[in-house]
């Protein structure tokens, strides 16, 4: 993609996608409507997509939709992240060939947008109902996000079963990760315990990274890998425990999905 969309060209193109698919899938014409077609803006149709799939009875659709669509009112980097994660999928995932595919189905991607939500709630001090949405994305999604951890923006988690990211992690911009992926702590240690993970960073399946360390801007950690220690930046680290094998990757490694 040579250049990011705005939230109104993503909704342009969603809106024609849906239409399209519902014209050539009859049995689904029900569910792009309810989806897409029959709200007025991205921010609408994620809340009410968002809030369907992790609705309860003790907060039904209805009331987390309200809150989706304050937190998207109130925080305008929360669409334009939510955009450039819609671009990243299209980009680096090769079974994505629609904007629609992220947003209807990827579980990763909605457990990244509901703990973006997680995280604004945080962030407004409103800890008790941020956790519990932690608890639901796990429950619904099988991937467990601390809302107080700090994600950028273009990120991927394809597949995302597994995934986990604690308290004090960090993630830069333009992130790829798999299934399976811990960004966790090494102990039980209270405080800042959690890793640093730069831009364009691409961590492959099943890796886990511990502790308060850094992996630098475009490193590649290779799958299954335990990393322990700093990873500097355009290099990569495999094994258990982790050792770097390879110098000066270019810019863009994680946008690759090469490792």
């Amino acid at each position: 993609m040579s250049k990011s969309l705005s939230p109104q060209e993503i909704w342009q193109h969603l809106r024609r996608e849906a239409l399209e698919f519902a014209t050539s899938e009859p049995a689904l014409a029900s569910f792009y409507h309810a989806s897409i077609l029959n709200h007025d803006t991205l921010r609408a149709a994620v809340s009410y997509h968002l809030a369907t799939l992790l609705s309860s009875q003790a907060v039904p659709a209805m009331s987390l939709r309200e809150i989706f669509i304050q937190a998207l009112q109130h925080d305008s980097e929360f669409e334009l992240a939510l955009c450039r994660d819609i671009e990243a999928y299209c980009d680096r995932d090769p079974a994505c060939n629609h904007f629609l595919m992220p947003l209807l189905y990827f579980k990763g991607f909605h457990a990244l947008q509901a703990y973006r939500l997680a995280h604004w709630l945080w962030q407004q001090d409103r800890r008790a109902l941020a956790l519990y949405l932690q608890n639901q994305i796990s429950q619904t999604f099988h991937v467990d996000i601390h809302p107080g951890a700090k994600i950028g923006s273009g990120i991927m988690i394809d597949h995302a079963t597994g995934v986990v990211i604690g308290e004090t992690a960090v993630v830069g911009d333009n992130v790829s990760m798999l299934h399976s992926v811990s960004l966790g702590g090494s102990g039980n240690m209270k405080g800042d315990r959690h890793p640093k993970v730069g831009d364009g960073v691409l961590i492959s399946a099943g890796a886990k990274i511990l502790g308060n360390i850094k992996i630098g801007d475009y490193a590649r950690i290779g799958a299954g890998s335990v990393v322990l220690t700093d990873v500097p930046a355009h290099q990569t680290a495999v094994g258990v425990p982790a050792r770097i094998i390879e110098q000066s990757l270019p810019a863009g490694s994680g946008q690759d999905m090469m490792a």
